[in-house]
């Protein structure tokens, strides 16, 4: 390689109302990226479309940002239909979503998260099927090089018709959270109603989270915890089902990222049993703040959970008491949870990012 390749970072996905764990993904790659020293990255730029915010939030994230003349809805729809390349004048053109524009010259990476609407469709509305399956046709053809989060990704991705020698799969990192706001959290719980001990549950509410199976779940056990100790869920509303009124689920919307450590810190466990995943954040995150987790098959929390079946309510009942009360179950994952979580710095994952980008787009 004679040179570090010139990469663009298409970081449209920030520019979203609800940013959501692609969002998590990108500010805290592009904060990896920043953190490592100048010597062992690239010349990197970011991408999105017009602002509607003076100044820019974006403009502050420690890369040169580029913007398009065109609002962000039409943009995307410009890339998908062909009508408008990516910049000129970069060796490689980075997609961090499955939104993709036509590379020009530039050797195009497309991080895939997950195809779940193809094994869960039910739980898509409709339009976001059709938009994700067209998305996905346009990037097996775009794109020279694949990044998953997950071996999981990475077969359907192959079953999709990507070859393996063009996927590698690339974890998520997890110490992306600031340090809690204990002041912050105490004004939380007490808005709340909850003075003791709780469950924890992160999630938007969206039928493939299975919060209704949770909240199921946690109805049963709850009158046999030592105390009727709270379900606190945390996360934006979304679509579909939601959930009933259960008695001790205590619904604490969006919360600022130095609320949501401190929560995790506080919860005598996280429970995270989504129907599928690409990877799952909240497993992680959890594990590194010393939470036992609850989860069904996630592929971020390896064997450091206490697996549960996301269809079987009584699955789920039995892993919430068990973590809830036993001790050495609890000891165990967190020794278990603190292992994998110091697998997943976004130091090191930024690092893999370059060294991808370096055998693409290497001179």
């Amino acid at each position: 390689m004679s040179s570090r390749p010139r990469v663009l970072l298409l970081v449209e996905q920030l520019r979203r109302r609800a940013a959501g764990g692609i969002g998590t993904y990108v500010r805290s790659l592009t904060q990896g990226l920043a953190d490592l020293p100048a010597e062992d990255r690239p010349e990197i730029e970011l991408f999105a479309s017009r602002p509607s915010a003076n100044p820019d939030p974006l403009a502050s994230m420690g890369f040169p940002l580029r913007t398009s003349a065109l609002p962000g809805p039409l943009l995307t729809r410009a890339w998908d239909r062909g009508l408008l390349r990516a910049p000129a004048g970069y060796d490689v053109i980075h997609a961090l979503s499955i939104a993709t524009p036509d590379p020009a010259a530039a050797a195009l990476v497309s991080t895939v998260h997950d195809l779940l609407w193809r094994h869960v469709p039910e739980t898509y509305p409709a339009r976001g099927r059709a938009w994700h399956e067209a998305a996905l046709r346009r990037a097996l053809i775009r794109s020279d090089q694949f990044l998953v989060p997950s071996d999981v990704v990475a077969g359907d991705l192959v079953v999709a018709g990507a070859s393996p020698d063009r996927i590698s799969v690339v974890p998520m990192g997890c110490d992306h959270l600031p340090p809690p706001d204990p002041v912050a959290v105490d004004a939380l719980l007490a808005r709340l109603g909850v003075a003791g001990p709780f469950l924890l549950s992160v999630g938007t509410m969206e039928p493939r989270k299975n919060l209704v199976r949770l909240a199921l779940a946690y109805d049963r056990i709850r009158s046999s915890l030592p105390e009727p100790w709270p379900l606190v869920v945390v996360g934006p509303s979304g679509w579909g089902e939601q959930l009933h009124e259960h008695s001790g689920v205590m619904m604490a919307g969006v919360v600022a990222p130095a609320e949501l450590a401190g929560l995790y810190a506080r919860a005598r466990l996280l429970a995270y049993v989504p129907l599928m995943e690409g990877f799952g954040l909240p497993p992680v995150e959890a594990m590194l703040a010393g939470a036992p987790v609850v989860a069904s098959d996630v592929p971020s929390s390896e064997s450091a959970a206490y697996q549960v079946d996301p269809f079987d309510t009584d699955s789920i009942a039995e892993g919430l008491l068990v973590v809830a009360t036993d001790d050495a179950c609890r000891e165990r994952l967190q020794a278990a949870g603190r292992l994998r979580a110091a697998e997943l710095s976004w130091s090191s994952i930024a690092r893999r990012h370059v060294e991808l980008w370096e055998e693409v787009g290497g001179g």
